[in-house]
């Protein structure tokens, strides 16, 4: 937890006298207490991946954190979804206006961009706060997979694989090992879901895992299903192709 600096911490509109803004910095905390999320672009698509808590009795067929902006765009999340699902919805019709003004799909870049643009107008004004959540843009442009990530800060850049949230440290350091730029659908899957099975904090169970494709043939996202997911868990027997 950060100290507090005589009242710095609770203005949205002040910096401290070292240059800090205390509240996005406490929103950039939140992500980090939220479930792990990630992206991995590999050589003919991206892959997206949540890890989801469900309560015992919660039905588990509609993802919380996995959202679908485009046909070519998918959107991970970390922290306080609520906040995700605004910033979705606010995109969604910026990328439907792009489609009905220009009769073109928007390009991954400028879905994170509008999203960067939409967080940092909640770092200047008072009476708002930042929104706390990071979210993993992800789709194909052409032929072109691209994955962005933007923060509380409104702060956006890309990646060729990255995670976010809790366990991102461990998720990290075992993409930075194993990720390499002409991975195999297959080998994309099944490293998303080794990082979770290792740093999440239900180690991989299926129902737990929540996990989108985007394929440059298609340009369509896919979400797979429980089953699909459970074969690439129990490993390390080779799951099926998938279309």
């Amino acid at each position: 937890m950060f100290a507090p600096q005589a009242g710095y911490d609770r203005a949205l509109t002040i910096f401290s006298p070292d240059g800090r803004l205390y509240q996005v910095e406490y929103a950039i905390e939140t992500v980090r207490h939220g479930t792990l999320a990630m992206g991995i672009r590999y050589k003919d698509g991206v892959v997206l991946c949540a890890e989801e808590k469900l309560r015992k009795l919660q039905a588990g067929g509609q993802s919380q954190k996995l959202f679908q902006v485009d046909e070519h765009v998918g959107i991970v999340a970390a922290g306080y979804v609520p906040d995700a699902r605004v910033m979705v919805d606010n995109v969604r019709v910026f990328a439907q206006n792009n489609r009905l003004i220009y009769d073109e799909p928007l390009e991954v870049e400028g879905v994170a961009r509008k999203l960067g643009d939409m967080a940092q107008q909640y770092t200047q004004y008072a009476g708002v706060r930042p929104f706390g959540v990071s979210l993993i843009v992800a789709g194909v442009d052409g032929k072109t997979p691209a994955i962005y990530v933007t923060d509380p800060s409104g702060t956006y850049l890309g990646f060729d694989a990255v995670a976010i949230g809790g366990g991102s440290e461990q998720a990290t350091e075992l993409l930075e090992q194993k990720y390499k730029e002409d991975m195999k659908l297959e080998e994309a899957i099944s490293l998303a879901v080794e990082s979770v099975k290792k740093a999440g904090e239900d180690k991989g169970e299926p129902k737990h895992v929540k996990v989108a494709v985007i394929d440059t043939e298609s340009r369509k996202l896919r979400h797979l299903s429980e089953e699909e997911v459970g074969k690439y868990i129990k490993g390390p027997s080779q799951p099926e192709k998938q279309s």
